[in-house]
């Protein structure tokens, strides 16, 4: 069961401050430990505040909440060295168990690649984020790239990609979103964020009422880069090296409806060349688009 744990508000201004200095979470809670504050209080009230910083959440004030920890389950991608999908085998490289994370060879060929490229280029526009608290659509430093995404099984193409991508992450193609594609060009990155929806605006509440919680991602890159534009996972240490074909999968939502916040991660900056990446990410149910909603 969750716990409220209660702190004054000279706390919370002080550690939001030295968050904002840009001093190292490890360093704030080992000074709190030092005032006599029990370890597991201290990193749970800097989590929170690293947390809404993360997110644009509002930072607590006068109490955070002591969730149980993530309680990890068996992961959906299917088991083995290798994926069969109704049209194509699929190489697992590497796997992972906390967070479940996979590197996968072998999802897309180079024509593929290449066809998604084309279709997506005269649709690209500036990649946006959504504002946590307005739920408005802005564009930032959090993602600078451009992008653009397609409606499920837009055509017979995107339909067979959505069908093996699916098969990969073992949930229905109607609990997919469409299918994004983005584009880095030299010095493009993006910032350390998360996948799953923070029910911080009545954008992102409606969105989880209509569809569930986002439970896992996958990554598929469309091209070789020349130098940077890794994927990183700063809570874990992992980084993945952009390779025409292959993909970063991971999940991040347990069957509790539990949110895994070891699935932080970024884009690395392009160094040299550029990067092309097909995002999916999947639904705990059928996808439901904003626009697709009745009206109440």
């Amino acid at each position: 069961m969750d716990a409220a744990l209660r702190f004054s508000s000279a706390l919370s201004d002080w550690v939001l401050h030295n968050l904002r200095q840009g001093c190292a979470p490890a360093n704030v809670i080992e000074a709190m430990r030092a005032q006599a504050m029990p370890p597991e209080a201290a990193k749970a009230i800097v989590d929170a505040f690293v947390f809404a910083l993360r997110t644009g959440s509002p930072v607590p004030t006068d109490s955070v909440t002591v969730a149980q920890p993530y309680r990890y389950e068996p992961p959906r991608l299917p088991p083995g060295r290798s994926i069969r999908t109704t049209d194509r085998l699929v190489r697992v490289a590497v796997r992972a168990a906390q967070p479940a994370m996979a590197v996968l060879n072998d999802v897309f060929s180079a024509q593929e690649c290449e066809e998604l490229i084309a279709l997506a280029k005269p649709r690209l526009t500036p990649s946006t984020t959504v504002d946590p608290l307005s739920g408005r659509d802005l564009v930032g430093t959090q993602r600078s790239s451009l992008g653009m995404f397609f409606r499920l099984r837009e055509n017979a193409f995107i339909a067979r990609l959505d069908q093996r991508v699916s098969e990969l992450m073992n949930l229905p193609v109607e609990n997919g979103e469409g299918l994004q594609v983005l584009h880095y060009p030299v010095g493009a990155q993006s910032m350390p964020h998360f996948d799953f929806l923070v029910p911080s605006n009545p954008a992102n509440r409606a969105s989880l009422e209509r569809s569930g919680q986002r439970v896992s991602t996958l990554v598929s890159y469309l091209n070789e880069v020349d130098e940077g534009g890794e994927t990183v996972f700063p809570e874990t240490g992992w980084s993945v090296s952009p390779q025409r074909g292959s993909a970063v999968y991971f999940e991040y939502c347990n069957n509790l409806g539990q949110v895994d916040h070891a699935s932080l991660h970024a884009g690395a900056p392009v160094l040299r060349g550029e990067k092309w990446v097909a995002t999916k990410w999947m639904r705990q149910r059928r996808f439901v688009a904003a626009a697709e909603a009745p009206v109440a």
